[in-house]
């Protein structure tokens, strides 16, 4: 009996849990150039200019970054749909997340996945996406 009560407790926490997953998850909306403009103000000031923990914060803010598994893959490929290369760029992020995680290196993990992901055609995506701010002005 006692035996069963643990189970339906363990299995009550989990669908809780996935349930609070799941509504943050629908929470998170695209960022625009201008979100990303703004936060990352805020970013610099808070990390003193140090780039690592500038960025670190940043994805952080955009919901892009967790300090347990890293980059958001799926979220960062919405951002890029329009490119129609959503899984290759999954990939990509997953590898580069991967190969530099350290847990122990929060900043650093962040700044070598991103230099990792960004050396390619995702740079370029970056940098067109960036852009977009200066041509709303």
């Amino acid at each position: 009996m006692n035996r069963l009560r643990l189970e339906i407790i363990c299995w009550s926490c989990l669908l809780i849990a996935m349930a609070v997953s799941t509504e943050a998850a629908s929470v998170w909306k695209l960022p625009t150039a201008q979100m990303v403009y703004e936060d990352l103000e805020k970013c610099r000031q808070e990390s003193q200019e140090e780039d690592a923990a500038t960025l670190r914060c940043l994805v952080k803010k955009l919901g892009l970054w967790t300090d347990e598994s890293g980059y958001n893959a799926r979220r960062i490929a919405k951002i890029f749909a329009g490119h129609n290369q959503m899984e290759e760029l999954m990939l990509v992020v997953e590898h580069c997340n991967r190969m530099e995680q350290d847990t122990s290196h929060l900043d650093d993990w962040a700044f070598l996945a991103y230099r990792c992901a960004t050396s390619g055609q995702f740079g370029h995506w970056v940098k067109d996406f960036m852009s977009q701010k200066e041509v709303e002005r």
